[in-house]
C-alpha cells in the first residue's frame, strides 16, 4: 500500500524501513512499501489492507487506486494500491518477528518488520526503495500527479 500526500513541495510517499539486524545498516535501496503476501484465498486489495495495519499500525481513509503490479528482482510480485494520507511516521506500530540472532546461538529475538517510516518526496523515495518498487512511484505520479498542495 502506497499512502501519499500532497505538502507544500510537491507529492510525499510514506516508505517503511524493515527491521532486523539484516537490514540494520542499510538505507539506500532498502525502504519498502508496506506489503506482504495474501493469505490462502485472501483478496489482494483485503491482503494490502490488512499488511498495512500490520507493519504500521496506520488506519486507510478514502477512496483507493490501484497502481497496479510489479515483479520484483527475486520474483516476487507485488500488487499495490494508493490512498491519500497524513500520518504521523513518529506513530509507527509494526507487528514483529522471531529469529535466532545471533546465527547458531540457539537464542531466539523479536524484531519489528518495520523498523521506521518517513515521508520521502519522490526523487528521494527514488533513491531510498527498493529499486524493483520504483516503477510504483512513477505510476503514483502519472495517476495524481505532482503539484504542490494548493495554499489556503
Amino acid at each position: 500500500m502506497v499512502l501519499y500526500r500532497r505538502t507544500r513541495h510537491g507529492l510525499e510517499v510514506l516508505l517503511v524501513h524493515p527491521g532486523g539486524p539484516f537490514w540494520a545498516r542499510r538505507d539506500f535501496g532498502a525502504w519498502s512499501i508496506p506489503k506482504g503476501e495474501p493469505r490462502a484465498g485472501e483478496d489482494l486489495l483485503a491482503a494490502a489492507v490488512r499488511e498495512l495495519g500490520e507493519e504500521t499500525g496506520f488506519p486507510i481513509a478514502g477512496p483507493l487506486r490501484s497502481l497496479g503490479s510489479i515483479r520484483q528482482r527475486g520474483g516476487k510480485q507485488v500488487h499495490a494500491w494508493a490512498a491519500e494520507s497524513d500520518v504521523d511516521p513518529a506513530a509507527l506500530c509494526s507487528n514483529t518477528f522471531t529469529m535466532e540472532w545471533p546465527p547458531r546461538s540457539g537464542r531466539r529475538r523479536a524484531f519489528p518488520e518495520a523498523d521506521r517510516a518517513a515521508w520521502f518526496e519522490l526523487d528521494e523515495a527514488r533513491r531510498r526503495i527498493n529499486p524493483g518498487q520504483a516503477p510504483l512511484l512513477d505510476v503514483l505520479a502519472a495517476a495524481v500527479g505532482t503539484q504542490p498542495a494548493a495554499s489556503s
